[in-house]
């Protein structure tokens, strides 16, 4: 079938509507109309080319939620009518240890993302910014009742990108954690980790996001850019989460971490970054980074979030908006994820 979309012609060229063909739907695939889909920085970064050539033209848009209008002949885990949702990867092997261990996104035969990746059956895949998608049921989530579907969109990335390092370093009660960056990924990170019971603080650049910071669960909220607060919380936290994408001092980041803690970075900046093998020495301290998570922890995510009532923080609009979404997100002007409304694709 084709279907309406929105797709960069080429590095750092606008998105512009297009049409594009959907596969049949297979035995095991089923195929999803499109609710709604995020922005997410990674979508940037691959239209502009910042890491390499990619299959031009490409359709971005890997926080895909929406409601199922056909299933193959063998899926029996969802049915036509439920809503459901895509992130970061629509395939992998299946065989090899992660994959068998619930670690799909570092499948050693090469995940398959959801836009810009081959498909098992050689095909070049596409991104959410459209009206359907046909994806293997193996990798389509269950959007849990309670959740708005347009908050839970940005969920499928931003969510178990910041949801599977607080959970596998042990945020909880009686737990200090620091979140680095209060952005897209920042702002779930503190809902997340205030959910578990972790006491949270934001460290950012400035205090001019404070009262949302306060609002979305953080106890405390320290400026960066205060040299003061750095010796105020040494040896403080249990976990950091480093959420941007800009580099930092780690070496400054790590003396804020209490004996056997652990900085773990989500974002990933593009230049390399170094440290000194002190920083981690002096404190038996940790130094982490961690990508998504697989299909199972993802429907723990989203399972967790409908429990506790989270959801992202969305501005919701129309598709032909997404190029100054874009510039928007670059500007770091929104809060806190910008959401497309797939009807205003048709």
């Amino acid at each position: 079938m084709r279907v309406n979309a929105y797709a960069a012609p080429a590095a750092g060229r606008p998105l512009a509507p297009t049409t594009i063909e959907r596969r049949a739907v297979g035995p095991n695939d089923v195929l999803i109309e499109i609710e709604y889909a995020g922005i997410c920085h990674s979508d940037i970064h691959t239209v502009n080319g910042d890491w390499g050539p990619q299959p031009f033209p490409v359709v971005p848009g890997r926080e895909i939620v929406g409601v199922i209008a056909e299933v193959g002949s063998d899926v029996t885990g969802h049915r036509v009518g439920d809503r459901v949702g895509v992130g970061c990867m629509v395939n992998s092997c299946g065989e090899c240890a992660n994959c068998r261990s619930g670690n799909e996104q570092f499948c050693l035969n090469g995940m398959v993302p959801t836009y810009a990746g081959t498909d098992r059956d050689g095909s070049t895949t596409q991104g959410g910014y459209s009206t359907h998608v046909v994806v293997d049921a193996g990798f389509v989530l269950r959007v849990p009742d309670g959740i708005d579907p347009a908050a839970a969109a940005p969920l499928l990335c931003a969510g178990i990108t910041t949801y599977s390092p607080l959970r596998r370093w042990g945020a909880g009660p009686g737990k200090q954690v620091a979140v680095v960056g209060l952005g897209g990924l920042g702002h779930m990170a503190v809902k997340l980790a205030a959910a578990m019971g972790a006491e949270v603080t934001v460290l950012s650049q400035s205090l001019k996001k404070q009262e949302d910071g306060l609002r979305l669960g953080a106890t405390d909220y320290r400026a960066t850019s205060d040299p003061d607060t750095f010796a105020q919380l040494a040896a403080r936290f249990d976990l950091i989460i480093n959420t941007v994408s800009a580099p930092i001092d780690v070496d400054a980041y790590l003396s804020l971490l209490a004996v056997d803690g652990t900085l773990v970075n989500v974002g990933a900046p593009a230049e390399p970054l170094s440290l000194h093998v002190m920083s981690l020495v002096g404190g038996r301290r940790n130094y982490a980074g961690s990508m998504i998570g697989g299909i199972a922890e993802t429907q723990e995510m989203l399972d967790f979030c409908a429990a506790h009532r989270i959801g992202a923080e969305v501005e919701i609009i129309a598709a032909d908006r997404v190029n100054e979404a874009y510039e928007r997100v670059l500007a770091s002007d929104v809060r806190y994820r910008f959401v497309i409304d797939a009807a205003t694709l048709q």
